[in-house]
């Protein structure tokens, strides 16, 4: 008989292989750990039956002492499991934001170039429910807004490939015992321990307490919180998207906004265009704070001069507001 660990992951890769045509490749990011590893012989069992190739790409990030052998070890339990082509990438971690960001983006760097070379339809990626219920409750202790509250979107596409997170929908503990259901040995990240890591710390303690004192179910509840987040985030991109083009205008070294659009709009709706006219022109993220000021120029303008933004200024110039670039 069928584990029902085993069961209820290879359903939730089911659906996401549903969008991968017959012939196509997925591609799985696979560390070792337990919910890459449940995922990838959910992966492989399901392709099989569609006539889908499964390629895995294990990053070696060089952080840890022995990193090299976990990904050997990775790699080998791909092929056992079905998958030939399985593929170790090291990587030089660098750049700003901290040895978790610097990390991540050198791993994203790793897959979408294996995904490239293989022309792979997919990419599998191994977040839980677990990570989501994190996910939520990081962004609310810094004070994020909706869109971050949302946490990470079940699919999105890049450039034509599908970046799929099959597992949001399901807990740690069942992909630990998927794992055990069918023999397999996940590897045990020693960082997953590290109380230096705000994770760690949401993970191992306020988690558990929420769940002791609010009762059970706590992390189900803030992946649903996300969902609906999501919804909503869709929603106003889809306004935005229906507007922004009539309300914007060219400016010299910059773009402009007509005041009127912007005042005739909802707040949440002023302030999310605000940020995305920012994010869209200059590449920069406004604080909320940021978002404020601006918006004060719309709202409660009183001949105030420029405001410093990040990369760019804003500034009231009759029926405009104007984003210039920052020499």
């Amino acid at each position: 008989m069928l584990d029902p660990s085993v069961a209820a992951v290879r359903r939730a890769v089911r659906v996401a292989l549903s969008r991968v045509a017959e012939g196509g490749t997925a591609l799985v990011a696979l560390s070792g750990g337990a919910d890459s590893l449940a995922l990838a012989a959910a992966t492989a069992f399901e392709a099989r039956k569609r006539g889908i190739r499964v390629a895995s790409v294990t990053v070696d990030h060089g952080l840890q002492t022995g990193s090299a052998a976990v990904a050997a070890r990775a790699a080998d339990q791909a092929r056992a499991l079905g998958i030939d082509d399985a593929e170790v990438v090291r990587v030089e971690v660098t750049g700003a934001g901290g040895p978790e960001a610097a990390a991540r983006d050198a791993r994203y760097a790793a897959l979408r170039a294996a995904a490239a070379a293989r022309g792979a339809a997919a990419v599998l990626l191994g977040h839980t429910l677990d990570d989501q219920a994190e996910t939520v409750l990081l962004g609310l202790a810094r004070g994020a807004g909706g869109t971050s509250l949302a946490g990470m979107p079940p699919s999105r596409d890049d450039g034509g490939v599908a970046w799929a997170r099959p597992l949001l929908g399901v807990r740690r503990a069942v992909t630990h015992a998927a794992c055990a259901a069918q023999g397999l040995e996940p590897w045990h990240d020693p960082h997953n321990a590290e109380d230096r890591f705000s994770r760690v710390r949401v993970r191992e303690r306020v988690l558990p307490v929420l769940e002791a004192e609010l009762g059970p179910g706590i992390a189900e509840a803030l992946a649903r919180t996300a969902e609906q987040l999501r919804e909503d985030a869709e929603a106003f991109a889809e306004m935005i998207d229906e507007t922004i083009e009539d309300i914007v205008e060219p400016a010299e070294a910059g773009i402009a906004v007509s005041v009127a659009a912007l005042a005739a709009n909802p707040v949440a709706l002023r302030h999310r265009v605000i940020r995305y006219v920012v994010d869209s022109e200059f590449g920069v993220a406004l604080t909320r704070a940021q978002t404020l000021e601006v918006a004060r120029l719309v709202t409660d303008w009183s001949g105030q001069g420029p405001i410093d933004l990040p990369g760019c200024t804003a500034a009231r110039r009759g029926a405009l507001i104007v984003f210039t670039a920052r020499a």
